[in-house]
């Protein structure tokens, strides 16, 4: 079943085929969903399957026409190379870039013990957090290059693209749920607040993390970091906005120390 998660996905991904796009976003999300959970084999197995999407999209924009559904080229290397003898006209990314990336994961998913019984470096953390983030910028450049919306729009949407993934953090039935249940109300907030490319209500925060009182949340927990400097709490429009001073909160000091206890 087809999973988007791309705002204006039709707009930004421009004219690919329906199928092109259901395959695209589904090996995308299946991913980041498998990173998130730490299930780090399929994480890396799926991005071979997103190498074969993309580049038969790449193959379809070089071409002027797209396939229905994606397949695979016979040497993924050999194919991602005779992409850079396309035109000149066309974007280097099409040409020489998102080709390049596709034969670094590739690779990783070939011969980095992912997919094959007996190899010498066995799937890790490491290989799946290499995977995610390659995966999110080739995604992130297939937006960059066919969306057919206002520029300003489309750098928004790479930005949700881009967004932080925090294995710490589990999304389930449209619900962000913080793993680690010894960390404090604060360090939650600021960890979802983390995870999410954009701001969040201050609503939305309270019944992710089930906290008992609204107010009582509000006051000790958003107005305590609001006066830190930790975040921006807006109380007219109920948004809250993690600062840089929060960023780097969570990536020096919460995450390594759940990384350490964990």
């Amino acid at each position: 079943m087809s999973t988007p998660a791309l705002p204006f996905e039709g707009e930004l991904l421009g004219n690919l085929p329906q199928s092109l796009r259901d395959e695209l976003l589904d090996a995308y999300n299946s991913i980041v969903r498998n990173y998130r959970e730490g299930h780090w084999e399929p994480s890396e197995l799926n991005g071979g399957k997103l190498c074969e999407v993309v580049y038969t999209i790449l193959l379809g924009i070089a071409d002027g026409n797209f396939p229905g559904k994606a397949s695979k080229p016979t040497n993924m290397v050999d194919a991602c190379r005779s992409l850079e003898q396309a035109p000149s006209t066309l974007p280097r990314s099409v040409r020489i870039q998102i080709p390049r990336m596709l034969v670094a994961l590739y690779e990783i998913r070939s011969n980095r013990g992912v997919g094959h019984t007996g190899g010498d470096v066995g799937p890790n953390r490491m290989d799946a957090t290499c995977v995610v983030y390659m995966s999110k910028w080739v995604v992130a450049e297939l937006v960059r290059v066919l969306h057919r919306i206002d520029t300003l729009t489309a750098e928004r949407a790479v930005d949700a693209i881009v967004e932080r993934i925090v294995p710490v953090v589990w999304k389930v039935a449209g619900k962000l749920r913080v793993l680690d249940t010894k960390t404090s109300m604060e360090e939650k907030t600021l960890i979802l607040l983390y995870s999410n490319p954009a701001p969040v209500a201050a609503k939305q925060l309270f019944e992710w993390l089930e906290h008992s009182n609204a107010t009582v949340y509000r006051n000790d927990v958003l107005q305590k970091l609001h006066d830190a400097r930790l975040i921006e709490y807006d109380k007219e429009s109920g948004t809250v906005h993690l600062s840089p001073t929060g960023t780097t909160r969570v990536e020096k000091e919460i995450l390594p120390g759940l990384e350490a206890t964990g």
